[in-house]
């Protein structure tokens, strides 16, 4: 029987109640703080202040309470909107939202779709949005959305990882290899590149995450018109 599925133990009398909506919120608080590594069943008992046999009874493994955790911050992903369009672009930038809030997120979502019940939420919202799309292709549309934004929230979950491991942001981190880069454009070798550098707008994240979005729901929509 799958761990939503499964019934709690018992409620016994004890020191410290225990629920597994208790565990998972302390998981959350934990992996928020100190990301993935600081998450184990006996640091999460430590944090509940019982011993970690007693939430043996609620979860089995720890790749059960990463499971939790995921759908627990499913439920912050609601997209809305009034058709097909404005929902895809909700559910993007709610997942941004939520990797962002939870960087350790961008870890865990790929593989298997997850199937729990806030995902599972998730999914009947955006599905039910794709009325106007054929059966066979609500699918691929949904995974070609999720696709982006967990590529996107992911490259930037890196450079803020990589801000703090190294203490230089983007600006310092940009006129450090300036001078690698002016040597290197000087040569000739790479002529696309130098004027992209040299012309395009320098846009933020935010700009670059709704620009590559947009791309993603233009080919969708030119999809959906052939039909």
């Amino acid at each position: 029987m799958l761990v939503w599925e499964r019934p709690e133990p018992p409620h016994r009398p004890v020191p410290a109640p225990l629920s597994r909506e208790r565990i998972v919120r302390a998981a959350i608080r934990l992996a928020d703080a100190d990301d993935l590594d600081a998450v184990s069943l006996r640091k999460v008992a430590t944090a509940l202040d019982v011993r970690p046999m007693r939430l043996y009874g609620y979860i089995a493994s720890k790749e059960e309470l990463l499971d939790l955790m995921v759908d627990a911050v499913h439920a912050e992903i609601r997209p809305a909107g009034d058709g097909w369009r404005e929902v895809l672009r909700s559910l993007a930038e709610s997942i941004r939202h939520a990797a962002h809030t939870h960087e350790w997120l961008a870890d865990l979502l790929d593989g298997r779709p997850q199937l729990g019940p806030h995902a599972l939420a998730t999914g009947e919202t955006v599905v039910a949005a794709l009325d106007d799309v054929g059966v066979d292709d609500v699918m691929p549309v949904v995974a070609a959305v999720k696709a982006y934004a967990v590529g996107a929230v992911r490259r930037e979950v890196a450079e803020r990882r990589a801000e703090r491991a190294t203490g230089m942001d983007e600006r310092r981190w940009q006129e450090a290899l300036g001078p690698y880069l002016r040597r290197t454009f000087a040569t000739g070798r790479f002529p696309a590149l130098a004027t992209v550098v040299h012309d395009a707008a320098h846009l933020d994240a935010d700009q670059t995450f709704r620009i590559g979005l947009d791309v993603v729901l233009d080919g969708i929509e030119a999809r959906i018109s052939r039909r």
